[in-house]
């Protein structure tokens, strides 16, 4: 399917149609003036909100079980605190933002979900890739109820599963675009957008496919959308961040992921460590006796049989905070600033969502 589009008729309408996108995405024109659906009317532009010269789209990656989702989350409020317009794009289709805010499954439309303390917004969108092919049939090919009808027979459905680079393309594509979307007024329509991505093994062939359908698409829409995709990708408007814990595997993952995505020449933002522990210092082991005499003295029975437990307890703990000092050390070697988010001990709720971004609104995005 996607390869049938690639190298459709590339006459004038389609050239024309193709040109219009790759505007909208690389910020030369374009005439959505907001974010789309009525839910989506964000009003004024929060006072104290710019443009700014840093990333504007955050892709927030990591393996699974590392709580990227709440990462990607807390990072929208934290934009949204300085006083601007976040987006929140979820791409996988579990409906993870809307668990994490309490509300409703989020439909295909830019729907307000939050409010940030400094004035600014959040929106959220749940990228259906079969929506995002009819809105790419009808933008480029004027299908119309035609697409609809396909729609309805399967095959849209069809086409997204069959065909997974398809499916990378029109997501990375919707929430490019939503980064450079400007209204009748000139003004960008988010001042940043988040994309839930997928897991670190995955990011950078999905980032990256839109290489490769360019290259194998050489005229026509696809070619031009794929290209200006990339063009945002590859920018310093983008930031990849990764989201790891101080184990071995999330660390090591993480490893790869920078690895792969600077070879894959893809910017590498921050790196997250999540859910660490408060600050604890390894007690220096006392013997067995010791501690046994220690134990009696404070009134405890069977002290002598408590000692022993206890001791290999203390050594598993100093073992630990040692292999957590080691992983620190891994990931600063890496390169890219690490900052670290404490574990919730109350588990994430919408209290908790807003205290880590109350921390993260102070690092430098």
């Amino acid at each position: 399917m996607a390869l049938t589009l690639a190298t459709a008729t590339d006459t004038p309408r389609w050239r024309s149609a193709a040109l219009t996108y790759a505007r909208s995405v690389s910020g030369t024109g374009g005439e959505r003036a907001g974010p789309s659906g009525p839910a989506g009317e964000a009003g004024e532009r929060p006072a104290g909100a710019s443009e700014g010269a840093g990333p504007r789209l955050h892709v927030v990656s990591g393996k699974g079980g590392t709580g990227k989702t709440t990462v990607a989350a807390a990072l929208a409020l934290a934009l949204a605190e300085r006083g601007r317009r976040t987006l929140l794009v979820e791409v996988e289709g579990r409906q993870g933002i809307a668990q994490l805010f309490e509300t409703q499954a989020l439909p295909y439309e830019e729907r307000r979900i939050a409010i940030g303390p400094g004035g600014g917004e959040v929106f959220a969108l749940a990228i259906d890739p079969e929506q995002a092919l009819l809105d790419y049939l009808q933008m480029f090919y004027k299908l119309g109820s035609a697409g609809r009808a396909l729609r309805r027979i399967g095959a849209i459905d069809f086409a997204t599963t069959v065909a997974p680079g398809l499916r990378d393309v029109l997501l990375t594509g919707k929430a490019c675009e939503a980064v450079r979307r400007r209204g009748a007024d000139g003004e960008r329509a988010y001042d940043a957008v988040v994309m839930d991505a997928p897991p670190t093994g995955r990011i950078t062939r999905f980032l990256g496919v839109n290489h490769e359908v360019a290259g194998l698409a050489r005229v026509g829409p696809v070619h031009h959308q794929a290209q200006a995709v990339m063009r945002v990708l590859t920018s310093a408007e983008t930031a990849v961040h990764l989201v790891t814990l101080l184990e071995e595997m999330p660390v090591q993952e993480t490893a790869d992921g920078v690895a792969e995505l600077r070879a894959a020449g893809l910017p590498v933002g921050s790196v997250l460590v999540n859910m660490v522990g408060p600050a604890r210092r390894a007690a220096h082991p006392a013997g067995e006796r010791a501690l046994a005499r220690a134990l009696a003295g404070a009134g405890l029975p069977d002290a002598e049989a408590l000692a022993a437990p206890l001791l290999a307890q203390g050594r598993e703990h100093a073992q630990r905070l040692a292999l957590e000092e080691r992983r620190r050390a891994e990931l600063a070697g890496l390169g890219p600033p690490v900052h670290e988010l404490p574990l919730l001990p109350e588990g994430v709720d919408l209290a908790g969502l807003y205290r880590l971004a109350r921390l993260l609104r102070d690092l430098e995005w």
